[in-house]
């Protein structure tokens, strides 16, 4: 037990730079200080790239691929389900739904025997309910877990067709290839739920025409009530049902006045994308990428290089434009512990999927082997000895 724990401290306080151990494979990814990456998997209709940098005390971004059947019957429809849940608050909307949304998709679509927006509507649904019953039986112990919630963006290949769902401000960027020019153009796939878009204040004003304080701009930031940048998410209680914003919350989400109905909320803007021999890849990343990297830019990185290691090349060069911005270097930027890298950058997930032709248009394969693969990072359990991991008190987007 002693050496179990001489072991463990010692992976606490080794130099980063021991910590990167090469392997012989890639099947789980790798672990470079605060970099996970993998950088190359098949998916069912391609190849797929990811990568995950941690910057708060506890990783907030969660992620997901999955490929193969996308029911509990074996029979099929068969294709790849992508999830990035960018959390915030703390982590545990982001892997509540990790665990949940994905087993909803198979439910329904099981029922249904197909995938179809309603499916993915539904699991959505369900997931939401899930956490909103997890909140109410864990608000007599851990009250601030109703102040935590989660972005939460879905791509579904299957049958040809490319879903896209999202809640938040995370994106989705397909990168489609121009015949004539030979270039390769940024398609941006997701409806995107963020305060700063003048289109979501519109939508908020028009649900809550009563409320003139709905949006606020507060320091330069427009807030949806003065405390928190998105319009919809998973969880965050505290703005959907009136019972959760009161003590003993924190007083800073509390509201003066009791909300009669939801302020945020929990339904997806949902597109079908039927996909085209040039449609190349889809680029899912959370928003901490897209502060730093514009989607053409994005698209450039994936196509002028290698589609190995197409994820990590992303999440690398919005490092190098955060570190630029503080007028740093990016080999001082890495040095920097989480916890405290928060002041300089987000939770940054990015899943690059390359699509091929061939492979999209299949229907069904009894040949593919069901892949599962989560975006990891150094994450630590809560009551981790100091200083690997301390919760971080329950904050917003």
């Amino acid at each position: 037990m002693l050496s179990e724990l001489m072991n463990f401290l010692k992976a606490c306080f080794r130099p980063r730079s021991k910590r990167y151990v090469h392997t012989g494979s890639d099947s789980v990814g790798r672990q470079e200080g605060l970099l996970w990456y993998k950088d190359s998997g098949q998916h069912f209709s391609g190849d797929f790239s990811m990568a995950v940098v941690q910057a708060n005390n506890l990783l907030e971004d969660q992620s997901q691929i999955e490929s193969g059947s996308l029911s509990s019957h074996e029979t099929g429809p068969f294709g790849t389900f992508v999830g990035v849940y960018d959390g915030h608050g703390g982590p545990e909307t982001s892997r509540y739904i990790n665990d949940h949304l994905f087993p909803h998709l198979k439910r329904f679509t099981s029922e249904q025997q197909s995938m179809s927006v309603d499916v993915i509507r539904k699991a959505f649904q369900a997931t939401e309910e899930g956490f909103l019953s997890l909140v109410t039986r864990q608000w007599p112990m851990k009250p601030q877990i109703a102040a935590v919630g989660s972005c939460c963006l879905v791509g579904v290949v299957s049958g040809g067709s490319l879903y896209i769902a999202n809640l938040g401000d995370s994106r989705a960027v397909l990168g489609r290839a121009v015949r004539a020019t030979g270039e390769v153009l940024a398609i941006q796939l997701s409806a995107e739920h963020n305060a700063s878009i003048e289109s979501v204040r519109q939508e908020l004003h028009s649900m809550h025409p009563e409320d003139s304080q709905i949006v606020v701009l507060k320091h330069n930031v427009w807030r949806v009530k003065g405390l928190i940048q998105i319009s919809r998410s998973i969880g965050d209680v505290y703005l959907k049902k009136s019972e959760f914003n009161r003590e003993p919350l924190y007083a800073k989400f509390r509201l003066r006045e009791p909300f009669k109905k939801p302020i945020l909320s929990a339904d997806p803007s949902i597109t079908v994308h039927e996909l085209q021999p040039q449609d190349q890849f889809v680029i899912f990343a959370s928003d901490g990428l897209w502060e730093h990297l514009s989607n053409q830019e994005a698209v450039d990185i994936v196509q002028n290089h290698p589609r190995s290691g197409s994820a990590r090349r992303l999440v690398k060069t919005a490092l190098q434009e955060a570190a630029k911005k503080r007028e740093m270097r990016y080999s001082d930027l890495k040095k920097i512990d989480r916890g405290v890298r928060r002041h300089f950058h987000d939770d940054i997930t990015v899943i690059v999927i390359f699509l091929d032709a061939n492979h999209v248009s299949r229907a069904s394969s009894a040949k593919f082997q069901n892949i599962s693969v989560r975006g990891g990072g150094i994450s630590l359990p809560s009551n981790t000895l100091a200083p690997c991991g301390t919760p971080t008190e329950a904050g917003n987007t």
